[in-house]
């Protein structure tokens, strides 16, 4: 118990600077406080989101920080309060909390708790201290949990028990990737069985969008991607035919309407990029269709689109963590794992050692990685 109200040094991956490679530092981790947990960071997985960030695109991030939002380790110590978990229970950080108290948590229609990011920033504890320090600095956290750390602290509702036998170096990504592509279309979409899906994007959210689909019962999966390497992993998780925008003269929505005959029933986008939200739009039935926007869109972007397109009874959605109530959900679908009721693992393509972190990131970058995980 000794270690429970003393400081931790460890190794953690340091944002110095916007558009800066990490720097491998030891910090300072402090106790707990009350109704906080402290957590030893086993497998922590490299998103699309962790690299916008360091390219400045998510709003409100206080520098210097450390990232990592998709982790899986082992409670270490709790502050006064906390009932939620207990040292030495199997966890995943939540980069979306559930406070379980506010109106949005209690609201059956939402999983976007008044606690996230995007409605009060999460640089800070919530006592608007932090718990890391480096080099004699207070570092910020990001998103409350900075699983780039080996050791790191968060507010118990951004906490989330799992299996005691869950493999963390698989299950990490609960934390963001596969939990946000799976919902995005078993509850943001609700995907119909016989159903035509097209996914713009097969990265490792894209990919778990396909598994969603197929779980959902959809007979047709485009997968849409400008890298043809991806399209064996989609085939394999259940996409039925893959196309290359760049084979085409004609733009990729007009494809995919000649492909379908009035268009899909459900379009996914999993880029973050405007052209692609719109033409995922466009590439929809008119009288039926639904889109859902799924990856983090550029900051300060905004989309110029023909407003008849909805005027026919199109949907245009979004969804945050695939709308799962995180406290709730994560547990549950880490739970279907263990029965093997799906199968994220194949979206690991790299697992690597903790200091080689900026690899990882070029990997993502250069699209040779669909998931890396990194392990301390």
């Amino acid at each position: 118990a000794s270690t429970a109200l003393s400081v931790i040094k460890c190794k953690a991956a340091v944002a110095w600077e916007v558009d800066k490679p990490l720097s491998i530092e030891e910090v300072e981790v402090a106790p707990p406080k009350a109704h906080e947990v402290r957590v030893k960071i086993v497998a922590t997985g490299i998103c699309g989101t962790d690299d916008h960030v360091l390219k400045g695109s998510i709003p409100n991030i206080d520098y210097p920080f450390i990232p990592g939002h998709e982790g899986a380790g082992i409670v270490e110590s709790i502050g006064e309060g906390v009932t939620c978990v207990k040292p030495g229970d199997k966890v995943i950080p939540l980069c979306l909390p559930q406070c379980g108290e506010c109106s949005f948590c209690l609201n059956p229609d939402t999983n976007c708790c008044l606690k996230t990011h995007l409605h009060e920033s999460q640089n800070l504890m919530p006592d608007k201290t932090s718990r890391f320090t480096c080099k004699g600095k207070a570092i910020h956290h990001f998103l409350w949990i900075s699983t780039f750390s080996e050791y790191t602290v968060m507010p118990d509702s951004a906490i989330a028990r799992i299996d005691d036998d869950a493999p963390l170096d698989k299950v990490c990504l609960f934390g963001c990737g596969f939990s946000t592509g799976y919902g995005a279309a078993i509850n943001t979409a609700k995907v119909k069985p016989g159903s035509t899906c097209a996914i713009f994007g097969l990265g490792g959210v894209g990919l778990s969008v396909v598994v969603g689909c197929k779980s959902a019962g959809a007979s047709r999966i485009i997968g849409i991607d400008i890298n043809k390497d991806k399209f064996t992993k989609a085939r394999e998780l259940g996409a039925t035919e893959c196309i290359n925008p760049q084979d085409f003269k004609k733009p990729i929505q007009e494809v995919l309407l000649e492909m379908t005959g009035h268009g899909v029933d459900y379009s996914f986008e999993v880029v973050g990029h405007t052209d692609t939200m719109v033409a995922a739009l466009v590439s929809c039935h008119m009288g039926s269709g639904t889109c859902v926007l799924v990856g983090t869109p550029p900051l300060g972007s905004q989309l110029s689109f023909d407003p008849l397109l909805l005027f026919t009874g199109r949907t245009w959605k979004g969804c945050l963590i695939g709308g799962w109530k995180t406290k709730d959900s994560i547990p549950k679908l880490v739970s279907g794992y263990m029965e093997k009721k799906f199968n994220p693992d194949v979206l690991i393509t790299h697992t690597l050692p903790f200091d080689k972190i900026n690899e990882g990131f070029e990997l993502l970058q250069s699209g040779k990685s669909i998931h890396t995980v990194l392990v301390f």
